[in-house]
């Protein structure tokens, strides 16, 4: 989880500057959220969404990921991830419910670049929110096993995954 944008690219919040009808993943769902959806949520702060740039094309988005609070039942935590979280009737979390790179740009790494930073931002603000755990609903079984490979333990018979922030701790302090 180490991954962090090269110096000639930036993670940055979205802003009306950036292209958000030249973006496009090849997802439809994704690419319709981006281009209707996303500044809406932004401007309602119901996602913290945050794009992907080259700095000296800063209007080119080549990727985002949406961040916001969620909440699940502890009968929805894997027992792997249980041992990590308060006995609540609800366990706090964050959840990061879209990420996609631009379809010109696949294969770079760019999705692991906004995943380290997804994380990095979620453990940030844990300790001001509260949120024991970071949560993905994986939009298809590739996409599930790009998260498992980054840490991510599946809900069964789903694909929600979790990564509790104690582990996290673990992958961004020295």
């Amino acid at each position: 989880m180490s991954v962090a944008a090269p110096p000639d690219l930036r993670i940055e919040a979205l802003a009306a500057h950036h292209d958000r009808d030249g973006f496009s993943c090849g997802v439809d769902s994704l690419d319709r959220y981006f281009r209707t959806q996303a500044s809406q949520d932004v401007r309602r702060k119901a996602n913290g969404v945050f794009v992907l740039v080259e700095p000296e094309r800063p209007d080119v988005v080549l990727g985002y990921y949406t961040l916001c609070a969620t909440a699940l039942a502890p009968g929805d935590v894997p027992a792997a991830a249980l041992k990590h979280v308060p006995r609540y009737p609800l366990v706090s979390a964050t959840l990061v419910g879209r990420l996609a790179v631009s379809d010109t740009r696949q294969g770079e790494r760019l999705g692991a670049m906004l995943l380290a930073d997804a994380v990095r931002r979620a453990h940030a603000s844990a300790a001001t929110v509260g949120s024991s755990m970071l949560v993905v609903d994986a939009i298809n079984e590739r996409a599930a096993a790009f998260y498992e490979a980054n840490g991510f333990v599946r809900l069964p018979d789903s694909l929600r995954l979790v990564l509790p922030m104690q582990v996290i701790r673990g992958l961004v302090e020295p």
